[in-house]
């Protein structure tokens, strides 16, 4: 007997059928393992799941056609509120698009300092993921140990600009800031004590039964299913696929700092946290090198923080406040923003949860003439659609978190 879902009236022509004694469940928008607006429809024989409909939408945030309507140095702090746990990688993947539609070239000492600025978002990041996922699952020490790791990265960031969450921390053609003098060595402390951090994560997790549970051989995604469905980081590595984009199209100075790229074959929640966990160990060597590549500047001099481009960039603060043309100029640019010459760009980053890319259509004017983000947690929304059926209720609040969605960037 076929009898219609009165659930939702929005869904009332999903039937479910008395004799199988399927029913559906609304699970969200509101749970805790959501890290956001998600509703999932799940269509359930008893505890067991047969369907899955990912809703997304609830955030309204239409960011694409704000920056459509903004200069685009205007639309720098936006990019903040997408990947909000990583902030720092929206600013910069939007600004590296910009850079490569004008054609510019950075000083060495910004890069070092943006690279800087992106391990420590990646570590931020990834800290956040492993305390949220953690607590999801019911290990509340590891949620605590991690949040204050990171609670340690977000003060040096704030002694560098200000702000801990949203930190608008870099412009197009480079770095607002230098590093203060106590940056490095408050980068050092953190360094040296995070390899013991990590272990005492694994320590409290490796062996811990309900956490092995809820991550071994659950929520395995096939090499065929990660790249259908576009998967990327994290989500796509430990699906056998070793695949980053800073070894694959290295940016910045990626290609001359050794790292490794974990990954793993198996697919499942237990694999994705492993990828996690020695991700981290390789953003701690990347900035240690980071450290002696600033150093070098220093030694060399190479104090430039912005690409010299006075038709597309502000001079410099001195030369503001000194030569009149410059003030002109910077009057021009923020007032009426600048004009990058007719074309298009896609560029992509490796941003924690994936690849973040930024499609920049222009026409000349002052304002992109169409703006298009990628970003990962959209397309690891979607693949829970496959992923979840043969699952049971409880193994979908662990699979969520192992996929590191934020709903700041899939209602973009």
């Amino acid at each position: 007997m076929q009898v219609k879902n009165r659930l939702n009236p929005f869904f009332e022509n999903i039937t479910f059928d008395r004799e199988d004694n399927e029913m559906i469940l609304n699970f969200g928008p509101q749970h805790p393992s959501a890290h956001g607006q998600l509703r999932l429809m799940l269509h359930l024989q008893q505890e067991q799941i047969v369907k899955a409909h990912p809703d997304v939408g609830y955030l309204h945030r239409g960011m694409e056609k704000m920056a459509e309507n903004m200069i685009y140095n205007e639309f720098m702090p936006t990019t903040d509120r997408m990947d909000y746990i990583a902030s720092s990688s929206n600013n910069y993947g939007f600004a590296l698009a910009v850079e490569k539609l004008i054609g510019l070239d950075v000083p060495r000492r910004a890069k070092v300092i943006r690279m800087m600025l992106l391990e420590m978002n990646r570590l931020m990041s990834h800290l956040f993921w492993l305390a949220t996922t953690a607590l999801d699952i019911g290990a509340m020490t590891v949620f605590l140990f991690a949040f204050r790791e990171r609670e340690y990265l977000m003060d040096i960031i704030e002694g560098y600009c200000g702000a801990r969450l949203t930190h608008a921390s870099i412009r197009i053609g480079g770095v607002p800031l230098d590093i203060q003098d106590s940056f490095i060595t408050q980068l050092r402390v953190f360094l040296d004590k995070l390899p013991q951090n990590i272990k005492d994560y694994e320590d409290l997790l490796d062996t811990n039964r309900i956490w092995l549970m809820r991550m071994e051989e659950v929520g395995t995604v096939s090499t065929e299913m990660a790249l259908s469905w576009g998967c990327s980081g994290p989500m796509l590595r430990a699906s056998g696929v070793a695949w980053d984009i800073r070894k694959e199209e290295p940016y910045e100075l990626y290609d001359e700092v050794e790292f490794n790229v974990p990954w793993s074959d198996k697919g499942d929640n237990f694999a994705r946290y492993r990828i996690y966990m020695e991700e981290m160990r390789e953003s701690a060597k990347i900035l240690r090198q980071t450290i002696t590549m600033y150093q070098k500047c220093v030694k060399d001099n190479q104090t430039e923080l912005m690409a010299h481009s006075p038709k597309y960039i502000s001079a410099s603060k001195l030369d503001i406040m000194t030569q009149n043309y410059s003030l002109m100029q910077h009057f021009v640019l923020v007032t009426q923003g600048m004009r990058p010459p007719v074309g298009e760009v896609y560029v992509a980053t490796e941003s924690p949860k994936g690849e973040l890319g930024f499609y920049i259509n222009s026409q000349g004017g002052p304002y992109p003439y169409r703006l298009k983000l990628r970003a990962p947690s959209f397309w690891h929304t979607g693949i829970l659609t496959d992923l979840l059926p043969g699952h049971y209720i409880p193994d979908v609040v662990s699979i969520i978190g192992t996929t590191n969605i934020v709903f700041g960037e899939v209602d973009r």
